[in-house]
């Protein structure tokens, strides 16, 4: 998947919207987290003030007196992370047994009776605190004593449990990542398909198997579609044109070449032979070049419109194989037809025929006497062979370079091996030759793309 792929900056722009929702989403857990501890710590003081309230009292000597203290046990423990400590307006102080020999610094606000108070404080041991403290008014023997009551927890104990929560939280967002990364994945596929199918239906079209693209496609790509059957519509229109005033040139000569034929068989009977030959070679070789110019036409114009098109082989051998039986070439050269009863190509018949009738013809006219027509092993090309003396390799190396016309050389019949290659063209099919076993011209007909945008080979049965 390259840079430039519609699907990675899709998936890559869910990736970015996903790690920063994550972690906005994760930053803003953690500190609700944090809060939430923070007020379950606020909540469990106060139970705790409660406590330190309901046992303090001052004896009629104004001591005072804590009739029983608040039953955690943390209390007890020294530097434990939780202490309380009762003070009043004389200097008096009882304090828990966890502070030790310390105290918790409190500010020097005055506090309203009945008021409770939170803030955060230096504890023991360097520690940071946060303390509930409440202020109240009692009485020994009618005077009055303010007592300042304060009960405190170490601040660590938040901080442990936030880490705890967020290395938590990481592994649960990890894992909830992946999730989204494979769900963005999938949905992108989603809704890249309708374009998939928009290839497979342009790939269809250009190997003729269809017309047009379906218009059952989802809404937003459906004005593509529309547009692409336009154009192919505009498209077929335009070569039909083409193709129409291409025969028209080509039967406007017709009659041109006839003429000339008939002024040559004319110098020809006064004994102008050496001119009347130059004539009749240069009317066959235009008279080939206006049967390729058709041959190119019809083909291009049957793959680029209609439906699929495909030809039941070994009949059309056996036809042509027929035909050629009747003419002195041919009747002198024993064919053998090994194609399998089922096998068919993708290739209008009658293309298909001229291809064979020339490749056939042509191994029979040079064979010495035996011609093989056969399929090679998967079914994926058609062989003819004969067991002439073949091309030598100085020549069929410039024969398979691209534009190469062997019917440029005297001697060739119907449409030449170059219209056929032509012809092939035209449904993105190729023409390779090489030397047969048999001692001969080996040609062998297959798809140029074979399983990427020519038509493969279809079976009947």
């Amino acid at each position: 998947m390259n840079r430039h792929s519609l699907r990675l900056r899709l998936v890559a722009g869910g990736i970015v919207a996903i790690l920063i929702a994550l972690a906005v989403s994760g930053a803003a857990l953690i500190v609700l987290f944090e809060r939430h501890v923070s007020r379950t710590l606020a909540l469990e003081l106060d139970v705790h003030l409660k406590q330190l309230l309901s046992n303090i009292d001052v004896d009629p000597q104004g001591k005072l007196v804590l009739m029983q203290p608040p039953v955690d046990p943390r209390f007890g423990d020294p530097l434990s992370g939780l202490y309380w400590q009762v003070g009043d307006d004389h200097g008096q102080l009882l304090r828990s047994r966890s502070l030790w020999e310390s105290a918790v610094e409190l500010p020097a606000d005055r506090l309203s009776p009945g008021e409770t108070h939170q803030h955060e404080a230096a504890g023991p041991g360097g520690q940071r605190v946060l303390v509930a403290e409440r202020a109240i008014t009692l009485s020994a023997d009618g005077t009055p004593v303010t007592v300042r009551l304060a009960v405190a927890e170490d601040l660590a104990r938040v901080s442990v449990a936030t880490s705890a929560f967020t290395q938590d939280l990481s592994i649960a967002l990890a894992l909830l990542g992946c999730v989204l990364v494979v769900a963005t994945w999938v949905q992108v596929g989603v809704g890249l398909h309708p374009l998939v199918a928009l290839r497979r239906g342009i790939a269809e079209i250009r190997a003729g198997r269809v017309r047009h693209l379906p218009s059952s496609v989802p809404t937003e790509v459906l004005p593509l579609v529309e547009e692409v059957n336009a154009l192919i519509d505009a498209q077929e229109h335009e070569i039909e044109r083409s193709r129409g005033r291409a025969a028209d040139l080509a039967h406007g000569l017709k009659t041109p070449l006839a003429a000339l034929a008939a002024d040559a068989s004319r110098l020809r009977e006064r004994g102008e032979r050496v001119i009347a030959s130059d004539i009749e070679a240069v009317g066959e070789t235009m008279g080939r070049h206006v049967d390729r110019e058709l041959a190119r036409a019809r083909a291009r114009g049957r793959t680029r419109g209609g439906a699929a098109t495909s030809a039941v082989v070994k009949p059309l051998v056996e036809s042509i194989v027929a035909t050629l039986a009747r003419t002195p070439e041919g009747g002198r050269v024993k064919f053998e037809n090994l194609v399998v009863q089922d096998l068919c190509l993708p290739i209008d018949r009658t293309d298909l025929a001229e291809v064979l009738g020339n490749l056939i013809e042509n191994g029979a006219r040079h064979a010495a006497g035996f011609v093989r027509i056969s399929a090679n092993n998967d079914r994926s090309s058609l062989v003819i062979e004969d067991d002439g003396e073949g091309i030598a390799p100085i020549y069929l190396s410039r024969v398979i370079e691209r534009g190469a016309r062997l019917d440029e050389r005297g001697g060739a019949a119907g449409l030449g091996l170059a219209i056929v290659q032509d012809v092939l063209d035209a449904y993105e099919w190729g023409l390779e030759l090489s030397r047969s076993d048999l001692g001969g011209l080996k040609a062998t007909i297959a798809p140029q793309y074979p399983g990427v945008s020519a038509m493969p080979l279809r079976f009947q049965g």
